[in-house]
């Protein structure tokens, strides 16, 4: 497998532990719990999930250049 399919699918697997919430003011706000600190909002649940993605990516890259361990995926269960 190439390395850029791999990251699309740690990317993609990653996203499917993703969870979303409404705020108060209408906007919305994202997460992925096992990859601390990786947050995002927008004003609408699709930008939302595009700044998540965005802010994964970044993540992934930064830990992978600091040398950070990244959660591991069980392909075999499916997401929470």
């Amino acid at each position: 497998m190439a390395a850029g399919h791999a990251l699309s699918d740690y990317i993609a697997q990653a996203m499917e532990h993703a969870e979303y919430d409404k705020l108060e003011d209408g906007t919305f706000g994202g997460s992925i719990p096992p990859c601390a600190g990786v947050l995002a909002f927008g004003r609408t649940l699709g930008e939302c999930d595009w700044e998540l993605r965005s802010t994964l990516e970044d993540w992934i890259l930064l830990g992978l250049e600091l040398g950070h361990p990244l959660p591991v995926w069980d392909r075999t269960s499916p997401s929470p």
